[in-house]
């Protein structure tokens, strides 16, 4: 145990916060309004802790702000926003012991840029990914007009990296030249080069990049780790596979209120149940 809990601003710190800026000129406050509940939420923390909610339930947010806090280590850039260190500047947090050197976030983008560094060499997925940077910049800040209907295929692309990050719009246009054989044992590896010996880990669903056989490696990886070797994780995820994880502590971060819940009481556990249930004539 090296983080004992985190506490993030409660909603009336933030209405202030934004009340007190002068300037209005801004389209977002990220990462205020994005865990925004009625009470200030504090997170306490076990050897393994699951953050669980839908879209927009500010779990993943929740990670980075504790990641800056804590000055993780991390391998891909993510959207900090105008008000990310003022955000920061907000929330507190108390350690059991001193944070490790071995101390990381882990996101789906950085497994997925690992997976197409692995494969580069083969599927030259390397010279297409620099190019669809470069394509992503021209068409996110491009004023694209449609002349006649040859420009469709052109339009669908400028409204896709409108709409969408920089990795999101090379991942969606990439993930059809990455071969499906091995990309869970890439990923996989990934995982356990990273994680090592007396370690805080922060995962963002890392379930993203694994099959179900995989998600049970990673499972029991991460019990091992956290049993003999002195890890301490908070992960955000949906996984069955990963709640499952005995004693672990699960907070579901869907509503105004952050909650603890048992695995088995997760909605999104429930639906694969039901749905089991109603195709178990078929096994």
């Amino acid at each position: 145990m090296y983080l004992r809990s985190f506490t993030f601003p409660s909603s009336d710190t933030e209405f202030d916060f934004i009340l007190s800026v002068k300037r209005t000129c801004y389209a977002s406050y990220y990462p205020f309004r994005v865990l925004d509940k009625d009470d200030p939420t504090c997170l306490e923390f076990e050897p393994i802790t699951f953050l669980y909610g839908g879209n927009g339930s500010g779990k993943s947010t929740a990670l980075n702000v504790i990641a800056e806090a804590l000055k993780l280590d991390r391998d891909t850039l993510f959207n900090r926003g105008s008000f990310f260190e003022d955000y920061i500047d907000l929330c507190s947090f108390e350690t059991s012991l001193e944070i490790p050197d071995n101390r990381r976030i882990i996101t789906s983008d950085d497994v997925f840029d690992y997976m197409l560094n692995m494969r580069m060499i083969n599927d030259g997925i390397s010279t297409q990914r620099e190019l669809l940077f470069k394509d992503y910049i021209d068409r996110k800040y491009s004023s694209f007009k449609v002349n006649s209907i040859q420009d469709y295929e052109s339009l669908k692309l400028s409204n896709s990296a409108k709409s969408r990050t920089q990795s999101k719009y090379v991942k969606s246009n990439l993930m059809l030249n990455v071969r499906e054989h091995s990309n869970g044992e890439s990923a996989l590896k990934y995982f356990t080069e990273k994680i090592e010996d007396n370690g805080l880990y922060l995962l963002d669903e890392p379930e993203n990049s694994l099959s179900p056989e995989r998600q049970l490696d990673l499972k029991k990886y991460i019990e091992d780790a956290a049993r003999f070797f002195s890890c301490q994780f908070i992960i955000a995820t949906h996984s069955p596979f990963l709640l499952s994880i005995k004693h672990a502590k699960i907070y579901d971060m869907e509503g105004r209120n952050v909650s603890v819940k048992k695995w088995t009481e997760l909605s999104n556990v429930r639906i694969y149940q039901e749905f089991f249930k109603e195709h178990s004539n078929e096994f």
